[in-house]
């Protein structure tokens, strides 16, 4: 086999399996929750829930939750369950893929770091909505945070990886990075991409008006607010001799990022094919169906709303025409999630539940010069599985957006988002809450343009 040009990482171990590796995450997995829980207790010593310091735990902590339980749904606040627990279940996932495990077997390991924690890591009750956050949402995000970051290093096309680079990859995924440090060659080699049809696109923009409305009353806000929005999909349909045949070989990553301290994160999408297969009709409509894992993780000034999923559906490119295209998106499904007034009421500001979902993404690509996208979401939270069992919500999410590129890859656009909550409880009277944001936005665009697949 002809040896790859010096300095280039390099992609053949992946192929075989060797060099991989069930101990050493096993072993650093444990490691790292027991450094976890040392500055939790440094950083949050008074924390007490239920008569006990959280974070005071010792050996007979693990003992106690194995053998008397019971599993709850615990009282965190909203950021901690639905965005810091899935965050550090994507550091047991980069332990394992980068140690040569496949996703499944990554999965794996994330749901035995999550019930590690659960048992020995706080004195509190072990909570099964953190089991189905960190375990399953920490493989979603870990996954695409796992691929980006092996695309930062597999898209050096120089021969010389420099140091930014490899700062970017390891702060993509922090797990990833201390491997390849750690265990130098052994875990060197890059995960390969397979040379996927690649759309991202950086949006940095300018929020110019909102209307809010809470129980009909409407609120109107000139505030000008900075927005920095990333999105990419990785693995479109359509390319010649690209397969599906790991999970997440197409997936769709969606970020928004305020200007404000108080909600810095407007929201997190993921959508990723777990199984499935492409298919075509005709040589104009090329697709990919099957299984998709989700985690999505929304808050719009009012109110929030986060959910782990798994749906049936389908992902297409329908070339209408020369110099027209049309992408789009349709998932439908169910998940875990998690929705409610920022403003507390009782002892948490969320409801719990299982939660019918779904989801239509559609781009018109006008040539290379006008792009016109709409997507919608919907989620209806019951009260199953949770502990609020007479409380439902219905959530609608609505992002649409105008693009027209004015040189190269630059590009302007204006963008309006929507966020409607329908909220009912049997202890306080209905909630009705939306919001509506229009921005205008500068796009640089990927090397793709607007991403129709040739």
């Amino acid at each position: 086999m002809k040896e790859p040009p010096a300095g280039k990482l390099q992609t053949r171990s992946w192929g075989t399996g060797s060099s991989k590796s069930y101990l050493i995450p096993a072993l650093e997995i444990p490691a790292f929750l027991v450094l976890l829980n040392g500055y939790d207790r440094k950083a949050y010593p008074n924390q007490m829930e239920d008569g006990k310091k959280v974070y005071s735990v010792n050996l007979s902590t693990f003992w106690n939750h194995v053998t008397h339980g019971p599993w709850v749904v615990d009282k965190d606040a909203f950021a901690m369950n639905q965005f810091n627990h899935p965050y550090g279940g994507t550091m047991y996932h980069g332990f394992a893929r980068s140690a040569g495990l496949s996703y499944w077997e990554s999965l794996a390991y994330d749901h035995m770091g999550s019930l590690l924690w659960e048992m020995g890591g706080e004195t509190t009750k072990p909570s099964y909505n953190d089991q189905i956050s960190t375990g399953f949402g920490g493989s979603f995000l870990g996954e695409v945070l796992f691929r980006l970051s092996n695309l930062v290093l597999e898209s050096d096309d120089s021969g010389s990886l420099g140091f930014w680079r490899h700062l970017g990859a390891t702060m993509l995924s922090p797990a990833t990075g201390i491997n390849r440090m750690a265990f130098g060659d052994r875990f060197k080699p890059v995960f390969p991409s397979n040379n996927p049809s690649l759309r991202w696109r950086l949006q940095l923009g300018e929020n110019l008006h909102s209307d809010l409305n809470t129980r009909g009353v409407t609120t109107t806000s000139f505030k000008k607010e900075a927005a920095l929005d990333f999105d990419m999909a990785y693995g479109l349909p359509g390319k010649s001799g690209y397969s599906y045949d790991r999970p997440f070989d197409y997936f769709d990553f969606e970020f928004r990022s305020l200007g404000n301290l108080d909600n810095p994160v407007d929201n997190i999408m993921i959508r990723g094919l777990l199984y499935g297969t492409d298919y075509g009709l005709g040589d104009s409509y090329q697709g990919i169906w099957g299984l998709y894992g989700g985690y999505d993780y929304i808050s719009p000034y009012i109110f929030r709303i986060s959910s782990t999923s798994v749906s049936l559906g389908t992902t297409f490119q329908w070339q209408i025409s020369q110099a027209a295209a049309l992408q789009g998106s349709l998932l439908g499904g169910v998940g875990y999630a998690a929705a409610g007034n920022v403003t507390q009421v009782g002892d948490r500001d969320y409801h719990l539940g299982v939660a019918p979902q779904g989801l239509l993404a559609l781009r018109f690509i006008l040539g290379e010069r006008v792009m016109l996208d709409v997507t919608g979401r919907r989620y209806y939270i019951t009260g199953m599985g949770g502990d609020d069992p007479g409380g439902r919500e219905a959530i609608v999410r609505l992002n649409m957006g105008f693009t027209i590129r004015i040189y190269d890859r630059h590009a302007l656009g204006i963008q309006y988002i929507a966020s409607k909550r329908n909220a009912h409880y049997p202890d306080r009277p209905d909630s009705r809450q939306s919001v509506g944001t229009v921005a205008i936005v500068y796009n640089l665009l990927g090397h793709a343009g607007f991403g129709a697949t040739k």
